[in-house]
């Protein structure tokens, strides 16, 4: 491969195009196979987020689960909904992950590996 290259090493970082950024609308994602892993990336309001597809609770896959967002604690007794398009939950089990940041709302020790994403050129890029 030329060292310009799609898929170029950089350093230790391997740069790979995984889609066109129009291809990805708000709201919805698409799962890509990078290095030997499986990968979803999620479109937030605009913002890019890539995050393994794999569970850490039981090894589900994560990213294939319903996107969505979560009861928020307030003072009421009462239910309010809120953070929606922000959360991915496990179809196994049901544990919620935000999409930004691959914490888990139960446990926040628990984390999903997250991989940065850049857009180039209007090409979805994530540095593995």
């Amino acid at each position: 491969m030329p060292e310009n290259g799609p898929n170029r090493k950089m350093g230790r970082v391997r740069k790979k195009y995984v889609a066109c950024a129009a291809d990805i609308p708000p709201g919805e994602r698409r799962i890509v196979e990078v290095a030997g892993k499986s990968i979803g990336i999620f479109n937030v309001r605009g913002e890019f987020f890539a995050l393994l597809n794999r569970c850490p609770h039981m090894g589900g896959n994560l990213c294939e689960g319903p996107i969505t967002g979560t009861t928020l604690p307030v003072r009421e007794e009462r239910y309010v909904y809120g953070r929606e398009g922000e959360l991915v939950r496990c179809g196994w089990h049901g544990w919620e992950f935000e999409i930004a940041s691959g914490k888990c709302l139960v446990d926040p020790r628990m984390q999903v590996r997250v991989y940065p994403v850049t857009v180039e050129q209007d090409q979805l890029v994530i540095h593995i």
